[in-house]
C-alpha cells in the first residue's frame, strides 16, 4: 500500500487556509495512486493553538472544516490532526485527536494518551488523556496511529534530578500487543539543535522493539518563539531511515513493501547540521513570524558588532534586502571602525541605512539631568541613556514607517543581564536571543563560509557595547567561551554550582555568573517573543519566579 506524507505549513487559526492546503495534498496524493495520507498533529488549526481552544467557534471552526475535508476523501484516505469534543461532563472538554477519514466522512477518532507539560508544552491544560487503545484495519492493514509524544515514553528528560519517566502508562505497549503492521505518528515537534538525533532514535527504538515500521509526519514552519524543522521520516526495524526535507514543506510517497528492497546495512538519520541548521531555523522563524502576522518590514540598530551583522544578515535572507532597514546610531564612543564596517555591511546586503549622530540628544540629556544628577559621578546611568536614546530612535522610525523592530541581544547577555531595558532589549522579535555568543560567532562564520559578507573586522575584533571610553565587554563578564559554558550547563542541563565548578571553573565566576542569571529574570519578563532554536529558551519554556530569594 502506498502512504503519503505531507509535511505542511499551518498558520494557526487560519481555517480555511489550512484546509485548502490539505486539500491540495490529498488530491496530490490520489493522483500518485496513495491510499492514505497523513497531515500532522492539530493541522485543521495549527499548532499551538493554546487558550483559543477555550472558544467554543475556534473549536467549531474546526468541525466545520474537518467536514469541508472529508468531503475530498473518496478514492483515498486521510489521517489529519484536529481537536475533538470530550462527550464525557467529566474531565477536560477536549481531546487532542487524529482522525481516520474515508468514503466521505470521519470513520474513527483516536485520540492522544501522552498529553506533554514540561518546557513549552502544556496540553494538560486543554486536553483529556486517552485510556482507550485500538487499532485501524484499512486496506487489510492494522494500523497504529499515536500522536506526537505517545512515542516519547522512554524519552532523555533533564531534571536537577536526573534522567525521569514522565507517564505512567506506555501507549505502544497497549498498542503493540494488538498486533499493528506499522505505525503512524502525527507530530508538531519543534526544532532544538540539540533534539534531532534525540528524535531519531526515539522514533529508532519504538520500531526496533516492536518490530514495525513508523510513519513519522512533523509540521514545518513557525509560530512565534516555536521553529517546527518538519524532517518527517520514515523509520524502520531493520534500521534504514528515509527522511524529508528540513524547514520547507515537503510530499513524499512511501510503499509499506519497499522495505524489502532496501540495503540491509543501517543508516542513522543524523540532521546535526551545526550552524547550518540554526540558520536555516532563524530565517525561518522571521520569515513566518512577519509572513503570519501580514508584517513586511524590518527595522533594527546596526552597530557594527557581531550581533547586530548576524541578525541582519538573518533578517534580510529571510524578507529581502527592500524590507529591511537599518539606523547607525555612533556616539562619542563609536569607534570609526565600527561605523565603516557597519556601513559596509549594509552596502554588502544592499539594505537602506541611515546615520543619526546622538552624540547633541545625549548632551541634552545629560544638560537636563544635571542640576539633578549634582555632585553624583558618571557611572551605568550615563551608559544606558545612551542605549535608551537609540531605542527611543529605533521606535519613532518604526512607528513612523510602520516597521518592527528586531531586537539584537544574544542568551548569553540576556542570561547575565548585559543590556538596558527600553534600550538595547527592545524590540517586537528577539531573533539572537537563545544564541550564545560563542555561536553568533559561529553563525558569523557559517554565514561567511564562501565569501565576505559580514566584514572581517566584525569578527575578530573584541566585543564592546562602546558605552564608554574604551569599553569592552571582559570588563564586565567573564571571557565569553567560559560564562557560555556556565550558562549552558545552568540553564539547559540544569546542573548545580558545585557540579559546574568540579568542570574546571573556577568557583568564584561561577558562582557571580549564576547570582547574575537569578538576579535579571525582571529583565527577562519585559523582553520580546525569543526564536527558539535550543531545549531550554527563555520565555514560556523557562518558568522562573519573577519575585524569589535563590542563589
Amino acid at each position: 500500500m502506498k502512504i503519503a506524507l505531507a509535511q505542511l505549513n499551518y498558520t494557526i487559526g487560519a481555517f480555511e487556509e489550512n484546509a485548502e492546503k490539505i486539500i491540495l495534498a490529498i488530491r496530490k496524493a490520489r493522483q500518485e495512486k496513495a491510499a492514505l495520507v497523513v497531515f500532522s498533529e492539530l493541522a485543521i488549526c495549527g499548532y499551538p493553538p493554546l487558550d483559543l481552544l477555550e472558544h467554543k467557534s475556534f473549536v467549531a471552526k474546526c468541525e466545520c472544516h474537518l467536514n469541508h475535508i472529508a468531503a475530498e476523501c473518496h478514492g483515498i484516505a486521510a489521517i489529519v490532526g484536529g481537536p475533538s469534543v470530550n462527550p464525557n461532563p467529566l474531565g477536560k472538554n477536549l481531546y487532542n485527536s487524529a482522525f481516520f477519514i474515508a468514503n466521505g466522512s470521519v470513520q474513527r477518532v483516536i485520540n492522544k494518551t501522552l498529553l506533554p507539560t514540561y518546557d513549552i508544552f502544556d496540553e494538560y491544560r486543554y486536553f483529556e488523556q486517552n485510556t482507550n487503545f485500538s487499532l485501524i484495519n484499512y486496506k487489510g492493514f492494522n494500523i497504529a496511529v499515536t500522536i506526537c509524544e505517545d512515542l516519547w515514553y522512554n524519552q532523555p528528560i533533564l531534571t536537577g534530578f536526573g534522567k525521569n519517566r514522565l507517564y505512567g502508562v506506555c501507549p505502544m505497549e497497549q498498542l503493540a500487543g494488538l498486533c499493528p503492521d506499522f505505525v503512524i505518528n502525527i507530530a508538531a515537534s519543534p526544532f532544538s539543535y540539540m533534539q534531532g538525533e534525540i528524535k531519531a532514535g526515539i522514533l529508532k527504538e519504538n520500531a526496533d522493539k516492536y518490530k514495525v515500521p513508523v510513519y513519522y509526519v512533523n509540521q514545518v514552519g513557525a509560530h512565534a518563539e516555536l521553529i517546527f524543522d518538519g524532517g518527517s521520516m520514515v523509520v524502520y526495524p531493520q534500521g534504514f531511515i528515509r527522511h524529508m526535507k528540513l524547514f520547507t514543506e515537503d510530499f513524499m510517497v512511501f510503499d509499506t513493501g519497499e522495505v524489502a528492497g532496501l540495503p540491509d546495512e543501517t543508516v542513522y538519520y543524523n540532521p546535526s547540521g551545526g550552524m547550518e541548521m540554526v540558520h536555516d531555523a532563524l530565517v525561518l522563524g522571521i520569515k513566518d513570524y512577519f509572513g503570519k502576522s501580514g508584517l513586511k518590514a524590518a527595522l533594527l540598530g546596526l552597530s557594527g558588532g557581531i550581533d547586530s551583522a548576524v541578525t541582519l544578515v538573518l533578517a534580510t535572507r529571510a524578507l529581502g534586502p527592500t524590507n529591511v532597514r537599518v539606523l547607525l546610531m555612533p556616539s562619542q564612543y563609536s569607534s570609526d571602525h565600527s561605523v565603516n564596517d557597519a556601513v559596509a555591511l549594509a552596502r554588502n546586503l544592499g539594505v537602506r541605512y541611515d546615520i543619526i549622530d546622538i552624540r547633541d540628544i545625549y548632551s541634552q540629556y545629560t544638560q537636563s539631568l544635571g542640576p539633578v544628577f549634582k555632585g553624583l559621578h558618571a557611572d551605568l546611568t550615563e551608559e544606558n541613556i545612551q542605549a535608551r536614546i537609540r531605542g527611543n530612535l529605533l521606535m519613532a522610525v518604526s512607528n513612523k514607517y510602520g516597521s518592527i523592530l528586531l531586537n539584537t541581544s544574544n542568551k548569553s547577555e540576556a542570561a547575565v543581564g548585559y543590556g538596558t531595558l527600553y534600550g538595547d532589549m527592545s524590540g517586537g522579535l528577539s531573533v539572537l536571543g537563545d544564541v550564545y555568543k560563542t555561536d553568533v560567532y559561529r553563525l558569523a562564520g557559517f554565514i561567511n563560509r564562501d565569501k565576505e559578507i559580514i566584514p572581517l573586522n566584525t569578527i575578530t575584533k573584541a566585543p564592546s557595547a562602546e558605552l564608554r571610553p574604551d569599553q569592552k565587554d571582559s570588563d564586565s563578564l567573564p571571557e565569553y567561551d567560559k560564562l557560555d559554558r556556565i550558562l549552558f550547563n545552568y540553564i539547559e542541563m540544569k546542573k548545580p554550582v558545585d557540579e559546574i565548578i568540579q568542570m574546571g571553573l573556577d568557583r568564584e565566576v561561577v558562582e557571580k555568573t549564576i547570582r547574575m542569571v537569578n538576579h535579571n529574570e525582571y529583565k527577562r519578563y519585559q523582553t520580546p517573543p525569543i526564536l527558539r532554536i535550543s531545549s531550554k529558551a527563555f520565555g514560556s519554556g523557562r518558568r522562573m519566579p519573577l519575585v524569589a530569594r535563590y542563589d
